[in-house]
C-alpha cells in the first residue's frame, strides 16, 4: 500500500501530517501527544513540514499553532518536489555520460576480422540501430524491399530517426535502393522521410534496378548484412555485423560502381 513515505516524508513527518489533518489547528505539544512523536523531535518535524509547504503556522498565537494544508495540495507539492528531484538526477546522469563520452574512446581494431549476429525482427533492428549510431564518417544503406516479418513503416521510422541523428553529427549518409522500395511506403510517410533527410547537404539517395540485397556499410570498415530465412520463407532470419577489412573493401568498391550507374531520387 502506498504511503507518504513513498513521496519522501519520514515516518515522524508522515505521522504528524496525518495527525494535523485529524486535529485541525493545534499546538506542538498537543500534536506530539496525538501523533506519538516525542516532544524533543516535534519542532524539527514541524519545521521540515513547513519547508515542504505542507504545514502553515500561526505565529501570532501563544502558544504557536499549526495547521495542515489540504490533502490534494500537499500531494501535488510532494509530487512536484519528486519530479524536480528526478529531473535534477537525470541531468546529473546526462552530465556524467557526457563527461565519460569524452574520456572513453574505442581503439581502431578493424585489422582483425570480427562478426556478431542477431536473430529475430526486434533484435535485428536493435543491432542495426546500434551500428548506425556508432558511425563517425559515412553510412551507405543499400536496400531492397524488406521481408514481411518486420513492420516496415515502424522499422523505417526508427531507421530514419537514427539516420537524421547521424546527419546532424556530420556523418555522410547515402541511400541506394531498389526502385520499388518506395512503393511499399504510404505516400505521406514517404514524403515526410524524403523531406527530413533531403534537408541535409551530407545526404544523397539513388535507386537502381540491380539492388537485390539489403545491407549497411558503415565507415567503410563494417557491414551489416540482412540474412533471409534459410527455408525460403518471406521473412528476415537475422542480421550479421561483420568487420573485415578485405571483405569491406570489396563491398565498398561494388557500391561505388552501382552508385555511379544509379539514378538520383527526386521528391515523391
Amino acid at each position: 500500500m502506498p504511503s507518504l513515505r513513498d513521496l519522501g516524508l519520514s515516518e515522524y513527518e508522515a505521522r504528524v501530517f496525518r495527525s494535523l489533518l485529524d486535529t485541525g489547528p493545534t499546538t506542538a505539544k498537543a500534536l506530539s501527544r496525538a501523533s506519538n512523536v516525542p516532544m524533543g523531535r516535534i519542532y524539527d518535524v514541524l519545521n521540515s513540514l513547513e519547508t515542504y509547504r505542507l504545514v502553515r503556522s500561526q505565529t501570532a498565537s501563544r502558544p504557536k499553532k499549526y495547521v495542515a494544508v489540504e490533502p490534494e495540495t500537499a500531494l501535488d507539492r510532494l509530487l512536484d518536489d519528486k519530479k524536480a528531484e528526478l529531473e535534477a538526477k537525470a541531468k546529473q546522469y546526462e552530465d556524467i555520460v557526457s563527461e565519460l563520452g569524452d574520456q572513453l574512446e574505442a581503439g581502431d581494431h578493424v585489422e582483425e576480422p570480427f562478426w556478431t549476429a542477431a536473430v529475430g525482427p526486434e533484435e535485428t533492428l536493435n543491432l542495426l540501430l546500434e551500428r548506425l549510431a556508432a558511425a563517425d564518417d559515412r553510412i551507405v544503406v543499400v536496400s531492397s524491399p524488406p521481408a514481411q516479418q518486420l513492420d516496415f513503416v515502424e522499422a523505417t521510422e526508427r531507421v530514419v530517426d537514427e539516420l537524421v541523428t547521424a546527419l546532424e553529427r556530420g556523418v555522410e549518409v547515402s541511400l541506394l535502393v531498389e526502385r520499388d522500395l518506395f512503393k511499399r511506403l504510404p505516400e505521406g510517410a514517404n514524403r515526410a522521410y524524403y523531406q527530413r533527410l533531403s534537408a541535409y547537404n551530407n545526404y544523397s539517395a539513388r535507386y537502381s534496378e540491380h539492388v537485390s540485397t539489403t545491407f549497411e556499410l558503415i565507415d567503410d570498415t563494417e557491414v551489416c548484412i540482412e540474412v533471409p530465412h534459410p527455408l525460403g520463407r518471406d521473412e528476415t532470419f537475422g542480421v550479421i555485423d561483420l568487420k573485415d577489412p578485405e571483405f569491406t573493401a570489396d563491398v565498398s568498391e561494388a557500391v561505388t560502381e552501382h552508385w555511379v550507374e544509379a539514378t538520383p531520387v527526386g521528391p515523391p
